[in-house]
């Protein structure tokens, strides 16, 4: 059964809808912060799997909304990029930043060479290192897009959901108990209740000059963000074939980063925040809802176990490096013990679980301005950068192993 542009919305909003009353009513969706195209997405899949097996029947939806809205969302992480932030968080945002790039490598190399010793093609090692885990569900989609153009490999898509929602949970399950370790190594005592404090300001994601979401501030951000898709499938096709070759969403993530800090400090435009936010998360959203609802799960039967053993060794290494590195490189404080907890979150999930995580310790355990400075920015736009550059690098060595 095929549907076409119109219909795809429709039942991706749907999909979007039920995720929401999913995540409202099972705590434990809320309590590990599953996104609802991913709560919804995913329950659609297992059901649309089921009718295949029983049936025989496909389902076949229209992908042209779906790349324009993975298109929209990176763009819309390209101008959330205000590089003036780089010199507010000073040396230590540096430091979590190089060490950050470290998980990333070590991700990459532990798969590959996992995919190897286990005789699977070592792209999909890719897709159970840095791919899905620190790159999340967006990152995961669209460059299983690549793959399977430029790979040949088969379900990519199905297979980057899947490692990153295992990836979104351990993130949230292992950042608490990280924490609880090397609070014990600094005898952190929690805050009594008669020693209440301000909440912290986070600096990311609440700027002084806020504009709020309204017709000239929607039309502002439409305007850039179609500049960015433009400009990037112009980029891609330039560079198509040639040493530069990057996917289109790589080249829309740096052209929104380009077009905000030169609008930024040249001319003192106030990029709203607010709208560039919502009309990210919306394309992401939609981009999610369409991609899981797309999935054929029966592809992933062969490498169910491999995958799965891959993803175990991944966190304990996503352990290890936040305890012995990520923790040392910070300065073995406390605000070092909340941006380990922090890299946890966003080295297995997302920028959203690592503020969980962090928000659960400072709860206990007191304010860490630091913490809530640093990782917001790197999670929010700084790892993507990161690891979209060390991805392309890992696909040009990738061929040579097969």
């Amino acid at each position: 059964m095929s549907f076409d542009i119109y219909q795809t919305i429709a039942l991706a909003c749907l999909v979007l809808l039920f995720g929401y009353f999913l995540v409202k009513r099972i705590p434990l969706l809320n309590q590990y912060n599953i996104p609802e195209p991913v709560a919804g997405g995913f329950v659609i899949a297992l059901i649309l799997t089921i009718i295949h097996y029983i049936w025989g029947l496909s389902f076949q939806f229209d992908s042209t909304l779906q790349h324009a809205m993975m298109l929209i969302f990176f763009s819309s992480i390209g101008l959330s990029a205000n590089f003036a932030r780089l010199v507010q968080g000073g040396k230590p945002l540096i430091i979590f930043l190089i060490v950050a790039f470290g998980l990333i490598i070590l991700q990459n190399t532990l798969g590959v060479v996992s995919a190897i010793m286990l005789k699977l093609d070592p792209t999909y090692g890719l897709i159970a290192g840095s791919m899905t885990l620190t790159g999340g569900h967006g990152t995961g989609a669209a460059w299983a897009e690549t793959l399977k153009n430029n790979f040949h490999i088969q379900g990519g898509l199905e297979l980057a959901m899947a490692c990153a929602t295992f990836g979104l949970v351990a993130g949230g399950v292992f950042g608490g108990p990280v924490a609880s370790y090397l609070l014990k190594r600094i005898h952190r005592k929690k805050i009594g209740e008669h020693e209440n404090i301000d909440d912290v300001k986070e600096i990311f994601e609440n700027p002084e000059c806020r504009r709020k979401v309204n017709t000239r501030s929607v039309i502002e951000t439409v305007a850039m963000l179609s500049v960015c898709l433009w400009g990037g499938q112009v980029i891609e096709e330039f560079t198509r074939d040639t040493v530069f070759q990057l996917p289109t969403f790589v080249w829309c993530l740096f052209i929104g980063a380009l077009i905000r800090n030169l609008l930024t400090h040249t001319i003192k435009f106030k990029a709203a925040e607010s709208t560039i936010d919502l009309l990210g998360s919306v394309g992401l959203s939609l981009f999610l809802a369409i991609a899981l609802m797309s999935l054929k799960l029966w592809q992933l039967a062969d490498l169910a176990l491999p995958v799965l053993f891959i993803l175990a060794l991944q966190v304990i290494l996503m352990v290890t490096y936040a305890v012995f590195i990520t923790y040392r490189a910070m300065g073995r404080d406390y605000d070092a013990v909340v941006l380990s907890a922090g890299h946890c979150g966003f080295g297995l999930g997302a920028t959203p679980t690592a503020v969980a995580n962090m928000q659960a310790i400072t709860d206990h355990y007191g304010a860490s301005h630091k913490a809530f400075l640093i990782v917001p920015m790197v999670g929010a736009f700084f790892i993507d950068l990161l690891n979209n550059i060390a991805l392309k690098f890992f696909l040009v060595i990738v061929p040579f192993l097969r």
